[in-house]
């Protein structure tokens, strides 16, 4: 029953952020609040009272009191429930709803989202107020009829996310000594300094895991297990979300040609772009720049 329960808690949440790209709900459960340790298609930023023995990549936290937590689909995190039960707030949001007129920085860059970075902080009783006063707010707009209400949702993330730069994160954050985590930050930080695509005079160099693993001289057997075991996904569904990602920012804020995109992208013809931008939205990429204007 208790596995239901938490099954049917995540389906719900993920179902409506589909539809929107975004999704903020209270949380007053003695089920365990998080999902298991695995991957997830979304952004996730909860403030909880409770306790809790979180694990994220390859280290964890035994957390006590009232604590805001940044969940980042690329790297997987669980949380077992040490108290009785937790109470709080929590929004999941996808990274293009958070960044749709900004492509200057990816959420992977994060110093809380980001392998290596802390994404537990311990709040205040001043800073449990301050945040929770942010979380009602996103509540009110979601349910509002407010014209505007995802800019404005979004820039609360955003004050959020500015609010935490300024706290002090906990200090007994225990890493496990894991030449995995290494190897799959090297090559998430490799991959996130090839974009954003400036001009297609600089065109997409590093395209296949094998690509990659040449730059950081490993064998692509021992990246794909590495990254694998750090963020439960494989080395080329890494770069081709990457790749579509930039594509859809290409065609949304730029007037270059399909063509320009394409070969910005790495391919060398258009037809191969077009394919592949298919087989992984579903859409061509002409369709997906018609229906975003």
């Amino acid at each position: 029953m208790k596995n239901e329960a938490v099954s049917q808690i995540n389906e719900s949440h993920t179902f409506d952020l589909k539809l929107k790209g975004f999704k903020v709900y209270p949380i007053e459960t003695s089920v365990h609040p998080l999902p298991s340790y695995t991957r997830r298609d979304f952004y996730k930023i909860c403030m909880v009272t409770g306790k809790s023995d979180i694990n994220y990549a390859d280290r964890g936290i035994i957390v006590e009191g009232t604590y805001l937590f940044f969940g980042n689909p690329h790297i997987p995190y669980s949380s077992e429930l040490l108290s009785a039960g937790l109470t709080g707030y929590a929004c999941l949001f996808t990274e293009e709803f958070l960044k749709s007129n900004d492509r200057s920085e990816s959420l992977q860059e994060s110093p809380f989202f980001k392998i290596g970075g802390n994404p537990v902080f311990i709040l205040t009783e001043t800073q449990k107020k301050y945040i929770g006063d942010i979380f009602e707010r996103m509540l009110a707009e979601q349910e509002a009829d407010y014209a505007f209400k995802s800019d404005l949702i979004r820039n609360y993330i955003i004050l959020m996310i500015h609010e935490a730069l300024k706290f002090q994160p906990p200090d007994n954050f225990h890493k496990h000594h894991n030449a995995s985590s290494r190897i799959a930050t090297l090559f998430l930080n490799h991959l996130e300094k090839q974009f954003p695509i400036d001009g297609i005079e600089q065109p997409l160099k590093l395209k296949t895991a094998q690509d990659y693993a040449n730059v950081l001289s490993v064998h692509v057997n021992h990246l794909n297990r590495a990254v694998m075991e750090i963020t439960a996904k494989t080395t080329s569904t890494h770069i081709a979300e990457r790749i579509i990602s930039e594509a859809k920012a290409l065609l949304h804020h730029t007037d270059w040609s399909i063509a320009e995109v394409a070969y910005a992208l790495g391919f060398e013809y258009p037809t191969h772009f077009n394919n592949y931008f298919k087989r992984l939205t579903g859409n061509t990429p002409r369709s997906f720049r018609m229906e975003a204007v």
